[in-house]
């Protein structure tokens, strides 16, 4: 798969996900097997009025290349703003654009994210100018629609792809279903038939065998996994073994289920520079690594544990008392 000049060697892309996908949670997707990690979203306002924590954002690591840095917002003079200062000064591969966010934040009070599927022309206006304001390519990322009454995800690819974009992802669900139901894999191949760039899909894939079923109906160029990676970043390399071989590799081992948390956790407290805020901020990932292990009596009391950890030496005296159930 080719997204403008950028390479990706692979179908497999880590989603971008506001509060997750930090640059120690794209570094052990990249470690695990994902071709193309994508950073959590920036706001371009946030951008244009010089917010330190929006700046901080835009980190990245040397090992994660080939990535994606998603921004969002709804006005076309603050996205040119953005664009610029990312293509100057942030060493990402690809910019890409939240046109599927269902969050009320995002989409109600910002009027962006998926609230802009009600405005296709400000869309392609959005698209043209960001691609017209940087040599990097530009991908964006939507939903069905605003909801089931206005499916326009044909439409609004359509308006993308004209813009000039280099890629699209869509997300099988609409603004109004958020996650829930099934992702409609059929509208997704609706899009990759209506466009000649490539279209990566999103929504319920969770397996090699659910991978493989999305590509063989939509015939789309690659899967984005996104909740289906928090806490199993080793689902990038046993969808790649199942497409490579039709075989479901085994879950990985306690020993290096517990190398790769313990390796994510310091990596978040050097990224942090804080052991504090980052412990609690793992407290999540914590919770989603316990969900891959195999169910004991006391796991759900674990979990609940996992949500009071402090410090590291906490983390791992957490992960002793699994391993002695």
């Amino acid at each position: 798969m080719k997204i403008g000049n950028i390479e990706i060697k692979g179908k497999l892309v880590q989603g971008p996900m506001a509060g997750v996908s930090n640059p120690p949670f794209r570094l052990i997707s990249k470690l695990k097997g994902a071709d193309l990690v994508c950073a959590e979203m920036v706001s371009v306002e946030g951008m244009t009025h010089n917010n330190k924590k929006t700046f901080s954002m835009l980190t990245v690591e040397k090992q994660e290349h080939p990535m994606s840095m998603q921004i969002f917002g709804n006005d076309v003079e603050s996205f040119i703003v953005a664009t610029k200062w990312i293509d100057e000064n942030v060493d990402c591969d690809i910019i890409d654009l939240n046109i599927g966010c269902p969050a009320p934040k995002v989409a109600v009070r910002s009027a962006s994210g998926s609230s802009l599927l009600k405005t296709p022309e400000l869309i392609y206006d959005i698209v043209k100018a960001v691609v017209e304001n940087t040599k990097k390519p530009v991908t964006a990322k939507i939903r069905l629609g605003w909801d089931k009454e206005s499916v326009n995800a044909v439409e609004v690819s359509k308006l993308i792809e004209k813009a000039g974009a280099s890629g699209i992802t869509v997300h099988g669900r609409t603004r109004s279903e958020f996650y829930s139901g099934h992702a409609d894999w059929e509208k997704i191949k609706e899009v990759k038939e209506a466009v000649n760039i490539p279209v990566i899909g999103n929504g319920d894939v969770i397996d090699g065998p659910s991978a493989k079923a999305m590509l063989d109906l939509t015939g789309c160029d690659g899967v984005m996994i996104s909740r289906g990676c928090q806490g199993n970043p080793w689902i990038f390399s046993e969808i790649a073994h199942y497409l490579e071989t039709g075989e479901e590799l085994p879950k990985p081992s306690f020993e290096e289920w517990k190398e790769t948390v313990l390796k994510h956790a310091k990596m978040l407290i050097d990224y942090k520079h804080d052991q504090g805020s980052a412990i609690r901020e793992f407290r999540k990932h914590l919770t989603w690594y316990f969900a891959v292990l195999p169910k004991t009596e006391t796991l759900n009391q674990l979990k609940e544990e996992a949500n009071k950890i402090n410090t590291f030496n906490d983390l791992e005296e957490i992960i002793e008392k699994y391993k002695e159930v």
